[in-house]
Parts: structure tokens; sequence; C-alpha cells
């Protein structure tokens, strides 16, 4: 959500965010939205003031015995309560569609992301480690994975396309994975283990940026509650409608959660494999922050998303998201790419945004700075440390052996209870 006040100081300023973003300039019609709405409301608070104020006076001039007066006071507020709802009408009417125009407005992006359309645009910042060098072609992990335990044919029979079943240990080293991220994320890296709910209500959807814009890419329940298309919703909306001591900041939560999404904006993308799934599971880092320190939690953040990929030894690069392929509520995006031997290219991993006060003012999350009477909006910020499947994904490809196995990372040696290799089952 915006600010109204810098709208109103900086039209011009935010229009050019906008455009940034590929969107239309809207200023206009937000201020004179903004200007009707408040010319409304002050109509009624004087409405309201002369009710009040002509209300005592009847009762003073019925005690001095002036009845005519007092029945002229009547006439004017009864008329003037016959006009009020009219105006409480439009007045919510305009507060409505004021929330609404903003409500479906993406983040302004910070002065340093760079300009563009779409991932073309995306500028690569650094890289890390070599991709290994095969004796022989490596296979991408959809030819690779079955023989191991990875069963697409299962998971389509029992719930469709995009749904995948695990078994032995394909499994095992999926639960590895996951495990050994949660806990370089707790041991090493400050974020508190939280396991939220999966079910949430429509409001905390809405804090983090899901809707109202983007409803046909999340699952939707019978009774209204929508299942999570990723553990930010759950963790960012645990400080919703919050008033944080300063001393309590920066809050840092992690989670490790089955996540669901529809997909219906990647139709024909990924369709093969493990990559693009309905459901799936990730480690989610959240932190919030005063607003001085949201830059350098944002790297922080990324650095510890980029330490799991170190310590499983996959090489990967560091991009700097365009305006053009932000997601909606970040003003700046950095994602970590991992190299797929069998497709010869990188693929998204991890992306760790930082959205500024944007979800914190649609979830009215607010902290009072040490020695201020007044509060003022937190910062929040987001990122995947790391989304597992793919980087099961990863690590089948990178170590994959000549034979079919798949050797395992040596890092998760601890999780598999002595099992070093994935081997083709008969």
């Amino acid at each position: 959500m915006h600010d109204l006040a810098f709208i109103r100081s900086h039209p011009g300023e935010f229009d050019a965010g906008l455009q940034r973003r590929g969107a239309e300039p809207t200023s206009d019609r937000i201020l004179t939205l903004d200007a009707r709405r408040r010319e409304v409301a002050t109509r009624l608070q004087e409405a309201q003031g002369r009710r009040n104020e002509a209300s005592k006076a009847i009762g003073q001039a019925m005690g001095k015995g002036d009845k005519d007066t007092a029945e002229s006071l009547k006439a004017e507020v009864a008329q003037i309560k016959q006009t009020m709802p009219a105006l409480e009408e439009e007045d919510r009417t305009l507060g409505a569609q004021l929330h609404d125009l903003l409500a479906a407005l993406p983040n302004l992006p910070a002065e340093d992301v760079p300009e563009g359309a779409d991932e073309a645009a995306n500028v690569e910042l650094s890289r890390w480690g070599t991709p290994r060098e095969f004796a022989f072609t490596p296979q991408e992990h959809a030819d690779l994975g079955p023989p191991l335990g990875l069963d697409f044919e299962t998971g389509a029979a029992l719930s469709g396309a995009r749904f995948t079943f695990l078994r032995g240990h394909m499994a095992r080293l999926h639960r590895a994975l996951g495990q050994f991220m949660l806990d370089r994320q707790t041991g090493e890296n400050g974020y508190t283990e939280c396991a939220p709910p999966l079910l949430v209500r429509e409001e905390a959807l809405f804090g983090t940026g899901q809707l109202p814009k983007f409803a046909e890419d999340n699952f939707q329940t019978t009774d209204g509650r929508w299942l999570i298309p990723t553990a930010e919703v759950s963790l960012t909306n645990a400080v919703r409608e919050q008033i944080l001591e300063d001393a309590a900041l920066p809050l840092r939560m992690t989670a490790l959660t089955q996540c669901f999404r529809s997909e219906a904006g990647a139709a024909g993308r990924d369709t093969r494999g493990f990559i693009r799934q309905h459901q799936f599971e990730k480690v989610e880092l959240v932190s919030v922050t005063r607003p001085e320190d949201s830059e350098a939690e944002h790297e922080r953040m990324t650095q510890a998303a980029e330490g799991v990929l170190q310590a499983l030894e996959l090489p990967y690069r560091k991009m700097l998201l365009c305006t053009g392929d932000m997601g909606f509520t970040a003003r700046r995006t950095y994602d970590l790419e991992v190299w797929l031997p069998g497709q010869s290219a990188y693929r998204e991993i991890s992306s760790c945004s930082n959205c500024g006060d944007f979800q914190a003012r649609r979830m009215a999350a607010r902290y009072r700075p040490e020695g201020e009477k007044k509060t003022a909006f937190v910062h929040t910020l987001n990122g995947s440390g790391l989304a597992v499947g793919r980087t099961l994904v990863a690590v089948l490809e990178n170590y994959q052996q000549a034979d079919g196995s798949v050797a395992v990372p040596d890092v998760l040696a601890s999780y598999m209870g002595g099992v070093t290799k994935l081997e083709p089952q008969a």
C-alpha cells in the first residue's frame, strides 16, 4: 500500500516510479478521489458538529421558555439527520474506491533497480562455484529421477499434472535437504523457527500482496480460507496490526512448510519434471526491521540463502531483478539461480526481496522508535532459504554419476542415515 501523504507531496515522483514498473501514471486519479473524500469528510464533520451544537441549544431554548427557537432548532436537527446518511455513504464509497485503487498498484522500485520489461534486463552481480565437467552427457532430473524414486506417474494419477510422489531414498534426500536448511538458518543465521498455519484468512493474503490482484494464482477452500503459496504469508502477518517495541527489532523468522500454488500464470512452463509444482516445500526467511536497517538486512538475508548453496557446493549466480521482473510487493529483489547441467542453464532457486513499508501499510504493522511517542511503519523482507524441491533437482543433476546413480552431498551425511548414494531400482 502506498503513503497518501507522499503522493500528495510528490505526485510526479510517484508516477515516475509506477512508469518504471510498467504501470500507468495514477496520481491524478488518486488525488482527485482523495480531494473528494476529504471534502465529503469535512462536510460530514461540519454536519455532525452543527447537529450536536443545535441539539444542545434546543435544551437551552426550552429552559428559557423560547418554544419558537426550540422548534426551529428541532427542524434543523431533523434536516441534518436526513442528509447525514447520504454523506456517510458517499464517504464510505469514496474511501473504498481510493483503497481499491491504491491496493492494485505495485510497490515503487528502489533507485538502483535496473529498468526493463522482463528477465532479459536482469543484471548479473556475481557467480559462485565452477560448473562440473562431466565425462558423459548429463541428464535432466526428469529423466534421471524416476529410477531413483521420483515418481511422476503416481503423482499425476493421484492428483493430476504438477504433482509428484517421492519414494525411498529420494523422499529421504528431500527431507534431509529441508531439515539441513532449517537447521542452518536457525543455528547459524539467527532465525527463529516457526510452525505457522497453512490455511489463512483473506486479510493475510491481502497483507502480503497476493490479494486481490493474484487470486487466480492461489487455492481457496470452500470455507473461504486460502492455502498459503509461501510461508511468507503466515510469518509476515504474525506482526499484523501490532505496535512493536524498538528493542524487539529486527525480528527474524523461518519455517519449513508445504506451499500451494495454482500456477495459473505459468501455463505451459516447466510442465515436465519437478521444477514447478502445485504443492512443494520451502524454507522461508522473513525479517521485520526498522526502516534504516532494511537494506543491510536484505544483504544479510541473501547471504543466508547463498550459504546453503555454498554448503551443498552447487554453483549459482546472483541476479538483481529489473523493474519488470520484480514481484508486486518488492522494491528490490535478488534472485539466486543455480546451475543445472542437464539443462545447461541457470534456474531460479531463491528470491530475496526488500518490500520496504509496502506490506506493513497493508497490515498496519508499526513500531515505536526508542524515545519517541509517535509510531512508524516497519519494513518487511522475505526470501527463500531455499526452495526444497528445486534444490533436490539441483543435487540430482550436479551429483549424478555415469551409471545413473546420484552421490549424496557430504554436508547431508548426518541426515541420511548412512546412505551415501541414490541408486536406480529395478
